[in-house]
């Protein structure tokens, strides 16, 4: 290296340097992979989103992902804890073209997994894998049926399961994103697998659905749900208040309660107890290069009902050092084994030198200050949803999640605490 070119790169390290100092966390160059990563699979393209579930009875958590650009869903069932650093074994359930997110689902009550995709793009539909307990790595024993009523309604981003009318069958709460798009419902008949008899009811319009989470926000007895809107003229974090059982065809039914993040393009959030008060902070990733940190404030009343005002979430904003790609999503956990949570998080646009995944730990009492480390360093550069995960059996977590423009494909990243020591 010529001494100029070391000169400009002394110049750079220091303003990075500068940079990190000024937001409270110490500096990383990311000069290493501090958590070694492991491939699951990475037989297709564009992998996007993980989720989790035990499809085949074993006790371990097998991975349900949407391949964007190879256009299947497929599931890899954990090989046991002496095979996890090698690729997992792995099924192709069915085709889903332009699939956003795929995840796990009994919907007919038969003691089998199903999958359910959600399609945007030309698809624009809901696509259901239905499983059998038979030959599970086998792709024929699986089928698929795409679900004729939500074809067209929106580009479909993202699911999750609940019985949302308390009728003690499961439901499918779904939402897209598009000027048309909407967070809602779809109620399913007495015979799930008559999918044209599925019902959409459509609760809060939305521009561009992230996050999708069930939480009883208000202690009611009720799950809520709790979401992210990435663009429009609503977007930041709100929860919509599950009503009455007899009211959850009313749309005017579920009141909406504003959280934080407003008018800002919020990305994945996760939920964890930051400060040991026993009350669990909302922290969600905000481009370009933001973690907001969303605490309550107010209490519940005694008919279970949250106080309404503006001072109810108060947001603490953290800064991502321009070193890392543009925030995707967070996870809260306690990855160090020290009894303290820490906030690990995702990134976009993480070109070489740009680090991909990072890890934040508190410096202090409270939420003020925080250090960052590199977890991935300068290891692709679109990663998606992180899911924190003892995958190898050690008693620490790591990291689950996925990469879809160097074709990474579903990786894992190893907790280096108790592990391996690398």
């Amino acid at each position: 290296m010529d001494y100029f070119a070391s000169k400009r790169e002394t110049i750079a390290a220091l303003a990075l340097w500068v940079l990190m100092t000024s937001f409270g966390l110490a500096a990383d160059d990311g000069s290493h992979l501090t958590w070694k990563r492991h491939v699951i699979d990475d037989s297709s393209r564009g992998a996007d989103g993980t989720r989790l579930a035990d499809v085949n009875g074993d006790g371990l958590l097998d991975i349900a992902t949407g391949w964007e650009q190879g256009g299947i869903a497929r599931i890899c069932f954990h090989p046991g804890y002496e095979q996890v650093h090698r690729l997992w074994p792995a099924v192709t359930v069915g085709e889903a073209k332009d699939v956003e997110d795929a995840m796990f689902v009994d919907l007919d009550a038969d003691g089998a997994m199903d999958v359910v995709s959600c399609c945007e793009g030309g698809e624009q539909a809901l696509i259901v894998h239905w499983g059998s307990n038979r030959k599970l790595l086998e792709s024929d024993s699986w089928f698929s049926t795409k679900v004729k009523p939500s074809a067209g309604i929106c580009r479909w981003m993202f699911a999750i399961p609940m019985d949302v009318n308390g009728d003690g069958q499961v439901d499918v709460v779904a939402g897209g994103k598009g000027q048309d798009s909407y967070l809602g419902w779809w109620e399913l008949p007495g015979n799930p697998r008559e999918v044209s008899r599925w019902s959409w009811h459509p609760l809060r319009k939305v521009n561009w659905l992230m996050s999708l989470d069930v939480v009883d926000m208000n202690d009611d007895g009720k799950d809520d749900l709790l979401f992210t809107d990435r663009k429009g003229p609503l977007s930041g974090v709100s929860w919509l208040e599950h009503p009455e059982p007899n009211q959850v065809g009313n749309l005017s039914a579920w009141r909406e309660h504003r959280v934080g993040g407003a008018n800002r393009e919020v990305m994945f959030l996760s939920r964890g107890d930051l400060d040991g008060d026993q009350t669990d902070e909302i922290v969600v990733a905000v481009r370009p290069y933001s973690i907001l940190i969303l605490k309550r404030t107010d209490s519940i009343g005694s008919n279970g009902q949250a106080h309404e005002s503006s001072e109810r979430w108060v947001e603490r904003e953290l800064a991502i050092p321009e070193a890392y790609g543009t925030a995707k999503a967070t996870a809260v956990a306690d990855f160090n084994l020290d009894g303290k949570m820490q906030i690990a998080f995702s990134t976009e646009r993480a070109t070489d030198p740009k680090m991909a995944i990072g890890l934040l730990s508190p410096a202090g009492e409270g939420l003020q200050d925080w250090t960052v480390q590199s977890i991935s360093g300068r290891d692709g550069v679109k990663h998606d949803l992180l899911v924190p995960v003892d995958l190898d059996g050690d008693g620490d977590l790591d990291l689950l999640t996925c990469e879809e423009v160097k074709n990474l494909g579903v990786i894992w990243y190893e907790n280096p605490k108790v592990g391996s020591g690398h």
